[in-house]
């Protein structure tokens, strides 16, 4: 059945429904409750093709943080009919790629290959996800590589600091749970506890497919039935404990090494479905979002106290932050965290000017469009739409979404930036 609403499908169990998103946006349901999507761009020669599962940190038993990602690696160990390096080389001998990443809430793998190669980066990508050995022997080198990752973090000082951040302002919620686990998780998990998330998790009715480059949407979706399992056996309901707010206030950490304080300031924000979000974007933008920023201007311009300033966003389904980083020296910490404050303050306080929010909103328009000419680009988005049951809205409609935002809602997503309620870390060389 195919209808051209740009609704959210539903039918009955068990058939397929397609629905025409764009002109060449396709979005259809399979009979075993997989949500394909796909977008036929002929400007290129190349497809991007991604599976998301929905599971990932947020998800995990606190004695079992870090599983998801480590189920992510295990899967590139080999499947029941492909080695570690045939897994590689299936896809990098077509000049492709291929990559995988967890989050808080999902667990993707993705493919570049050539138009003409789809069908094998398809193949690659179901072996992946519904065929892993997941092989004790394995786990046991395995979990090493990730133990190593792990350290990489701890002597990175900027990516430990948002680590720390995260667990500071979450206060015991899984949103702020490290995405890799602990060296104590990661080591007590089994591959008798990765088979178990596996075969709860990895299941048709619980993946998103999104495709995006020079495909046809037919032949995608025949393609995905010859490779996927027959069985419909629904969605794996791991949900996200609520989250009552955040934490407030400042924390100390020092570490040996180092010649830098590296500060994050963040504020309790908003979560993916809320109308407010796109505001919230546009807000963040101006305040750390490039070299014309509030921040970078301030901050580094006319202050010269930091060398990367720069605000960030995350929207969680049930829940999300907003906030700012600095890095500086120890000299200068005082100063320069007053500075980003005083910012944030004044952001709360007094909004965008009308020309500032003109501004910003061109420049946000212009970002996606020099964005979406990238079929990983167009790739995300499609998956994203399912992923947090948004509407899609095509680029003229995006445009016309971003234009609409006025003060009013400016106004108030800029009072999410209200020092009074933030959380800020400092991570000092010891």
């Amino acid at each position: 059945m195919l209808t051209d609403r740009p609704a959210a499908l539903s039918g009955v169990e068990g058939e397929e429904v397609t629905e025409r998103l764009d002109r060449e946006v396709r979005r259809s349901v399979l009979s075993c409750g997989t949500v394909v999507l796909s977008e036929k761009m002929d400007s290129v020669r190349s497809v991007a093709a991604g599976i998301w599962v929905r599971r990932g940190t947020a998800h995990e038993r606190p004695e079992y943080r870090g599983i998801a990602h480590l189920l992510e690696h295990m899967v590139f160990k080999g499947t029941e009919r492909r080695s570690a390096r045939e897994i590689a080389a299936a896809v990098e001998c077509t000049g492709g790629s291929l990559d995988a990443y967890t989050t808080h809430e999902h667990t993707a793998f993705q493919v570049r290959v050539p138009a003409d190669h789809l069908s094998t980066g398809l193949d690659v990508l179901s072996d992946l996800a519904f065929h892993p050995a997941l092989r004790e022997d394995d786990l046991e080198l395995e979990r090493e590589v990730v133990l190593e990752e792990i350290a990489r973090v701890e002597d990175t000082p900027d990516d430990l600091a948002f680590e720390l951040h995260s667990e500071f302002m979450y206060d015991g919620h899984p949103y702020g749970a490290p995405i890799l686990g602990t060296r104590d998780t990661v080591e007590s998990i089994d591959a008798r506890t990765l088979r178990r998330l596996h075969d709860e998790a990895y299941r048709p009715g619980n993946m998103v497919v999104a495709v995006a480059g020079q495909v046809e949407h037919e032949a995608l979706l025949d393609q995905i039935r010859r490779l996927w399992p027959d069985a419909r056996n629904g969605q794996d309901v791991a949900n996200v404990p609520p989250l009552a707010g955040i934490a407030s206030g400042s924390r100390v950490v020092r570490r040996p090494g180092g010649r830098q304080v590296h500060l994050i300031a963040g504020c309790q924000g908003l979560d993916h479905s809320n109308p407010l979000r796109h505001a919230a974007v546009v807000v963040g933008q101006a305040l750390g979002g490039g070299m014309s920023s509030r921040l970078f201007q301030r901050i580094r311009e006319e202050m010269g106290l930091a060398y990367s300033v720069f605000s960030f966003q995350s929207f969680y389904a049930c829940g999300g932050h907003v906030g700012a980083y600095l890095g500086t020296r120890p000299e200068t910490a005082g100063e320069a965290r007053d500075a980003l404050l005083a910012e944030m303050k004044r952001l709360s306080e007094e909004g965008l000017s009308a020309g500032e929010l003109e501004e910003v909103r061109e420049q946000i328009k212009g970002q996606i469009l020099l964005s979406l000419e990238s079929p990983a680009a167009r790739m995300h988005r499609l998956a994203s739409t399912a992923l947090y049951g948004e509407p899609y809205r095509h680029l003229d409609a995006l445009a016309a979404l971003i234009d609409g935002i006025g003060s009013a809602q400016v106004a108030e997503a800029a009072m999410l930036y209200d020092p009074e309620g933030v959380a800020v870390l400092e991570l000092w060389p010891a």
